[in-house]
């Protein structure tokens, strides 16, 4: 077997591992169950790439997201390390030649995400692969407690019949201690010897980055004004796509090198301004959370968050994107009570009434025509916006609604349910009338787009092109040949669909009187994502608890000092030195000097988020009372 540090060497050029890296990778290496909670930035991905390359076989990565499977994938070829990756945007055949390949070759590590982990496919496949170890990417999606619960991690623990003896890694940025011990339930470590498993967890403290609140009816001017203050590049996160926008053009207006970034972008136009930014020829990035997974990006400067996030977790790995490189940076939250009403009002949204949930299962079972007492293993295609139009539901309740069924296994759905295809036109109005004088055969279906879709001139826009189709009395296939058509005329940007939307049933239906979900699970996450809620608005208004220790505090990691840059920390230092002040900062250092003797300098050090002065001041006080004294080697210490 290789040795990690060689590997280490031969692809990525480092010397050592950093902390914690070596001791994940010698647990794995001894085939031991592990979980490592290590925080943006702190190189999980390498805990399981050296081991994998150490010894024979292939690394499977279980890992949600399609853009960060693409970029693994690049970055491994990149070394010279074969790698491939399995996802829904697939169809059938693009798996199976993926499957032949990665079982013929010299493979090293195969990307898949969780649905497609049980397809007759893949197990079919799954002996000709020799697995050397189980990745779990972002493991906190196997908790049905966690932030971002997917169903199909559940699945995961059945993998492992199929590969009893391969060990399996769980990696995540943030996780709760609720959360840590239901990922290892759900991976049925519990049942096997404590001395087969290990957890290992990093410190959630960033002593190089600088926590700050700041409450504004308007957010413009005082991300300009921060922008103007703190140079090197910065990220500004936003809640919505329009946002991302309109702040990008502000801040363009106001002479600021700026670009906005969302998943409603063509793969193009992401990858262009990604690049960019990377580069420094954008300095500020205004993006929605779509952006940042993957990107190692070390010298940002500043991430600033337009709006509370709705928990800790994101908000941390969003925040933990700044100063990678361990420079002083900062983190900066803007918010107002407008902010805080939406984060109360999310729960209600995100998890809808069981009245509304019987109602999209019963439209559901009726628009995809499902006999009764049948549709279990079956697969049907889902226009969720044809859906939606046909039985006149919400659109938010009845995505919400489709997640509670889905999460309660009634049925999966495909990753394209919620990302169906886009246009956007590249031209303007004049040369598009021109256009549509030279080629008038194209000129129904640009109707049609600008008819159906609002604002679809100015911004890219989800459509759908069956109902392009049934306007124009035209097939769906037709319609699509005409957009790619327009593309090749650079008059729209067309990103259709790398496959129809499904729903694939894992129950049979029953009538919706049948109909029914565990109420007890259900009412117990939407509680929890309450209690989350309710700490990610403590943590905005906290004005006496140290952010950083908070944040800490929230993932168990409770010996975490007062960071002494935050603004909660700076707000202290500058606060004069009354009589509860000074009892505080005695309090402090005789328990300090309680443990052990050390120097002066160690003292302020651990006390740093307190006015340095102060403490000076108090130190003296204890001296000349004798209360704690001075060696000769100039260490202080309490008397006895």
């Amino acid at each position: 077997m290789i040795s990690p540090t060689t590997i280490l060497q031969q692809y990525w050029g480092f010397g050592q591992f950093r902390p914690m890296q070596q001791d994940i990778i010698e647990a794995v290496l001894a085939n031991k169950d592990t979980l490592a909670l290590m925080p943006t930035g702190g190189g999980k991905s390498l805990c399981y790439q050296v081991p994998a390359l150490c010894r024979p076989g292939v690394c499977l990565v279980i890992s949600p997201l399609i853009a960060l499977m693409k970029d693994q994938v690049e970055n491994l070829r990149k070394k010279n390390i074969t790698a491939f990756a399995i996802h829904t945007g697939m169809n059938r055949r693009e798996v199976e030649k993926v499957l032949q390949t990665a079982g013929n070759s010299n493979c090293k590590f195969l990307y898949v995400s969780p649905e497609r982990l049980e397809t007759r496919l893949f197990l079919e496949y799954l002996p000709a692969l020799a697995v050397n170890l189980i990745a779990v990417d972002e493991a906190h999606c196997i908790s049905q407690w966690g932030y971002d619960f997917r169903p199909p991690y559940l699945r995961i623990a059945k993998l492992r019949e199929e590969l009893p003896n391969v060990p399996v890694l769980a990696l995540t940025a943030s996780a709760t201690p609720d959360v840590q011990q239901d990922i290892c339930d759900s991976l049925q470590w519990a049942d096997v010897k404590p001395a087969s498993w290990a957890v290992f967890k990093q410190s959630f403290e960033r002593a190089n980055l600088s926590y700050s609140v700041f409450d504004e009816s308007v957010f413009i001017p005082r991300i300009a004004d921060i922008l103007s203050k703190v140079p090197g590049t910065a990220i500004v996160y936003c809640r919505t796509r329009k946002q991302t926008r309109d702040i990008a053009e502000q801040l363009r207006l106001l002479q600021v090198p700026a670009d906005y970034y969302h998943a409603g972008l063509t793969q193009e136009q992401r990858h262009a301004r990604q690049e960019a930014w990377i580069n420094n020829k954008v300095k500020v990035i205004v993006c929605t959370n779509a952006f940042g997974m993957g990107i190692d990006k070390p010298d940002v400067r500043l991430v600033i968050h337009a709006g509370v996030p709705d928990c800790l977790e994101n908000y941390y790995q969003e925040a933990g994107r700044a100063g990678r490189d361990g420079k002083k940076s900062y983190a900066v939250l803007l918010t107002n009570n407008k902010e805080t009403d939406q984060l109360l009002a999310m729960p209600d949204i995100r998890y809808p009434l069981w009245q509304d949930i019987q109602q999209v299962y019963q439209s559901l079972v009726n628009y995809l025509q499902v006999p009764s007492g049948g549709g279990k293993d079956e697969s049907y295609d889902f226009n969720i916006g044809e859906f939606t139009k046909k039985f006149n539901l919400h659109p938010h309740n009845t995505f919400y609604a489709l997640q509670a069924i889905q999460s309660d296994g009634w049925f999966m759905l495909s990753e394209s349910v919620f990302k169906p295809s886009t246009v956007a036109f590249n031209c303007t109005k004049q040369y598009l009338y021109a256009f549509e004088e030279k080629y008038p055969q194209l000129e129904p279906v640009i109707k049609a787009l600008l008819r159906a879709y609002e604002g679809i001139f100015d911004k890219p826009v989800n459509i759908a092109e069956k109902t392009i189709a049934y306007l124009l009395r035209s097939t769906p296939e037709a319609v699509k040949e005409q957009l790619l058509q327009l593309q090749a005329h650079k008059i729209i940007q067309y990103e259709p669909q790398k496959e129809e939307p499904q729903v694939y049933w894992l129950r049979n239906r029953v009538p919706v009187a049948e109909f029914k979900m565990d109420m007890q699970a259900y009412d117990k996450r939407k509680k929890v994502f309450t209690a989350r809620i309710e700490q990610m608005i403590a943590f905005v208004q906290s004005t006496t608890v140290c952010r950083a220790k908070m944040i800490g505090n929230y993932f168990g990691d409770n010996k975490i000092n007062d960071c002494g840059i935050c603004d909660v920390c700076l707000a202290k230092k500058q606060t004069p030195l009354d009589g509860v002040l000074f009892r505080e900062i005695e309090k402090a250092i005789l328990e300090i000097l309680a443990t052990e003797a050390i120097s002066p300098e160690a003292l302020v050090q651990q006390l740093r988020n307190r006015n340095k002065t102060h403490v000076n001041e108090v130190l003296r006080f204890l001296l000349s009372e004798n209360m704690i004294s001075q060696d000769k080697d100039g260490k202080l210490a309490r008397e006895k």
